[in-house]
């Protein structure tokens, strides 16, 4: 049925027919139209490619809708709530486990629509019970609806990783109704403040979370008309088909195809080639022109078949200004460079030598309340970072900050709206105009005139009842009461005003880092900035440090992950009470089940979660990871990273990258033709940060792939790419993602039991890395587990 509003413009038989550009006027700032002329399937007159956030988001995807589908079903309720548990299971053992597993949207797509299309199938239709277990065909809106909902779910709180971290180092045992809660609150205060935002980071076409086109498209097209849809979930099947049969072999056969370096296998005994060239285990090189099969590599900060080719490129400038940078700093013995490993996050003591690397034991500076005691500081000494690692801290604090500026003089109309959230803040002045009555407060809504302008899609759900903004405000106020007592309960040691500030933090940081990611798809870990504030605020206070962080940092990234889903909702034309249903719905299932399992896990494996190096199956690095970041910052940070300290420009990287924007917008005010508003200084820092740890094998395939689909085929093959391009992204991804997750626990010890692959030229764990670059003798010569650079696609 198509939306009441009338026809979208858009040929739903042939969508590459009868298109209409919508563009956008820099200096009217309206949209104008521009018409394409008309081409069939025998491709009489190839049309002009999507240039605009708004092109993709009406011809990708469909803006008809059937308002009768409904999302209330019984196995809506019964998919939904069982594999929201299974995702929280999984997600919070992940935390304890040396393997990666991440459950990847798509992978949900294609699990929850084999479960709901067979539950179709074997569930009686007739009679009364029929008709409420079984109302007809498994639809989109209740598929969508289980999508969220898991999604919600599988997101991991890092409030529970700090209740693991207080149980384990601190030895402070929180009571369960307030773990739950303090919990809960973390989770809910991101998904308030997200909902506030909605007016300015979900209604607009400009906001495309790109991240969503190939889950949309593939919900989209498995419950179209098949006469409208085989094409396209033929190219689906394909591509799933054959990155399942293939991902096996980079994974697990053949593990010399996840990194073939050229100049690695012609000089295997040289450690600056493999410094500069290597990359197929974690930490190895940089992975200059080394070439990768492995899906999981290549697409491991993004698939390059939906990032935009603009974060494409400024990543690209990113990773080329980084490789001389890096070489640089090591071979000149920048901060003693040389005694420590080329690449690694690690701290390291300055007993390290350039053969032998020893890592610093901070345990040794801590007092019985665990907090630093400077005798024992100085006795220890202070510990080194690589100068990778100092690069990388310092290269991210800039472009945490650039992304700031860059989104305050470059958008800074598309994001003033959002600042109205603190509105209320006026009237504590002006109790006159108090008005209590928060469930009268009334949203007003766009004319269907009106929402077209910001969004077909948005639109289309003018067709349903809005969630009243006074919801998500009461869910955030409510939210932050809560957390507020369960910090102080759970022995934070954070003080009340310094919670207020976290929440504050996080809620204007979510502006401008929720657009980021929205408009260039690519996103930045504020993680850094909030703790060094807490550092500073609460200086000595490693616990309440972790707390700070928490709150500043963790509701902004449920903030971003909600935001995701909400935008995905209206793509999907999914009623926004629906939506918010499954999202509170999921949330809370993630968040008791996290805490289950946490309890259970740290009980259990206490002793494998403190050792250094743990097992092939349990492992504490997150947790451990996660103290010692709390430690360096809420302990060390004056000694480290203050004026004058050896790494003093981490922090005054800050400073830098509220400019380093600036000279790039000053010149195209004068010299608009040079089209500097293109270069992204946060885009470009934030992937110059990731070259300084992890695998880098599939860079090269990341931007060859990315180039041929986001500039060729978008161009010359502008029809294919509309039709095909992001249905065949879900497939590769879906693909990728089920065989991963299959090896995961049947070989790589998920499930409890490793089973190696034997040996031969093409698994050379035995002797050494597996691209048969030279591995650094300093680091010993122990056999490798798998492979630590699978991530997963998609940064979801």
């Amino acid at each position: 049925m198509a939306s009441k509003f009338g026809d979208s413009g858009i040929n739903e038989k042939h969508p590459e027919a009868d298109r209409t550009e919508y563009v956008e006027d820099s200096k009217r700032g309206a949209l104008t139209t521009v018409e394409y002329a008309s081409s069939d399937e025998e491709g009489q007159e190839a049309p002009k490619p999507p240039t605009t956030a708004r092109d993709l988001v009406t011809e990708v995807l469909s803006v008809e809708d059937d308002p009768t589908l409904s999302p209330w079903t019984f196995r809506m309720w019964f998919v939904g709530v069982g594999v929201s548990v299974f995702a929280g299971t999984i997600t919070t053992i992940n935390t304890f486990k040396p393997q990666s597993i991440h459950i990847h949207l798509v992978f949900v797509a294609v699990i929850t629509y084999i479960l709901g299309t067979a539950m179709a199938v074997v569930l009686p239709s007739k009679g009364k019970l029929g008709r409420i277990l079984n109302p007809g065909p498994f639809n989109k809106k209740e598929h969508s609806a289980i999508c969220i909902m898991v999604a919600a779910s599988a997101a991991t709180p890092e409030a529970m990783q700090v209740l693991a971290v207080q149980r384990l180092f601190y030895n402070i045992e929180v009571k369960p109704p307030v773990a739950i809660f303090l919990i809960l609150s973390t989770q809910m205060l991101g998904y308030g403040v997200a909902g506030l935002l909605r007016p300015t980071l979900i209604y607009p076409s400009k906001m495309l979370y790109p991240t969503n086109l190939p889950t949309a498209s593939l919900l989209e097209n498995l419950h179209r008309d098949r006469k409208n849809s085989t094409s396209k979930m033929r190219v689906f099947y394909i591509a799933f088909s054959v990155l399942f049969l293939w991902q096996a072999f980079p994974q697990y056969i053949m593990p010399l195809l996840a990194g073939v370096s050229i100049f690695c296998l012609s000089m295997r005994k040289n450690l600056l080639v493999t410094n500069l060239f290597g990359g197929s285990m974690a930490n190895e090189g940089l992975g200059f022109l080394s070439m990768s099969f492995d899906w999981s590599m290549i697409s491991s900060h993004g698939n390059p078949l939906w990032l935009p080719f603009q974060t494409l490129m400024n990543t690209m400038v990113g990773y080329l200004i980084a490789i001389p940078l890096i070489m640089g700093l090591y071979y000149s013995n920048t901060w003693d460079a040389n005694k420590f490993p080329f690449l690694s996050p690690n701290m390291y003591s300055h007993k390290s030598t350039a053969q032998k690397y020893k890592v610093y034991n901070q345990t040794r500076i801590l007092n019985s309340r665990h907090e630093v005691d400077h005798d024992l500081l100085m006795k220890e000494g202070l510990p080194y970072l690589t100068a990778a690692g100092a690069l990388g801290k310092t290269i991210m604090n800039m472009a945490i900050t650039a992304a700031i500026s860059h989104m305050i003089l470059w958008h800074h109309n598309d994001l003033k709206s959002a600042l109205e959230i603190f509105s209320p803040l006026k009237l504590i002045f002006k109790p006159k105009q108090w008005n209590f009555k928060f469930w009268t407060w009334k949203t007003e809504r766009p004319t269907p005139e009106e929402a077209e302008e910001i969004c077909p899609h948005y639109r289309v759900m003018l067709n349903y009842d809005e969630v009243p903004s006074w919801w998500f405000g009461g869910l955030w106020v409510l939210s932050a009461a809560i957390g507020l007592l369960c910090s102080q309960l759970a022995g934070s040691t954070l003080e009340i005003w310094a919670f207020f500030v976290a929440v504050f933090l996080s809620a204007t940081l979510l502006i401008f880092f929720a657009a980021l990611t929205a408009m260039f798809g690519t996103t930045l870990n504020v993680q850094p900035l909030i703790q060094m504030i807490g550092a500073y605020l609460l200086p000595g206070r490693p616990v309440a440090n972790l707390y700070f962080a928490t709150f500043g940092y963790n509701s902004l990234y449920q903030a971003k992950n909600m935001l995701k889903d909400l935008k995905l909702g209206q793509y999907l034309h999914l009623a926004p009470k629906a939506t918010f249903t499954c999202q509170i719905i999921g949330t809370v299932i993630g968040c008791v089940m996290s805490y289950i399992m946490m309890m259970q896990i740290t009980e259990e494996k206490r002793d494998i979660l403190l050792a250094i190096q743990g097992t092939n199956v349990w492992s504490g690095q997150l947790v451990q990871s996660q103290n010692s970041a709390a430690m360096t910052w809420g302990g060390l940070a004056k000694y480290l990273y203050s004026w004058g300290a050896r790494y003093q420009y981490v922090s005054f990287a800050f400073v830098i990258g509220i400019f380093a924007p600036v000279p790039f917008w000053v010149a195209h005010q004068f010299l608009p033709k040079l089209r500097l508003d293109y270069w992204n200084t946060a885009i470009i820092g934030g992937y110059m940060y990731h070259l300084t740890q992890g695998t880098h094998s599939g860079i090269l395939f990341h931007f060859v792939s990315g180039f041929i689909s986001q500039f060729w085929l978008r161009k010359y093959k502008t029809n294919w790419f509309i039709k095909y391009n992001y249905i065949m992204s879900a497939g590769i991804d879906g693909g990728a993602q089920v065989i991963n997750f299959i090896l995961t626990f049947a070989v790589f010890g998920a499930g409890g039991k490793v089973v190696p692959f034997p040996p031969y030229w093409g698994n050379n764990h035995e002797k050494g890395n597996y691209d048969y670059c030279l591995r650094d003798p300093a680091l010993g010569s122990g056999k490798h587990k798998k492979k630590g650079g699978g991530k997963s696609s998609g940064g979801e």
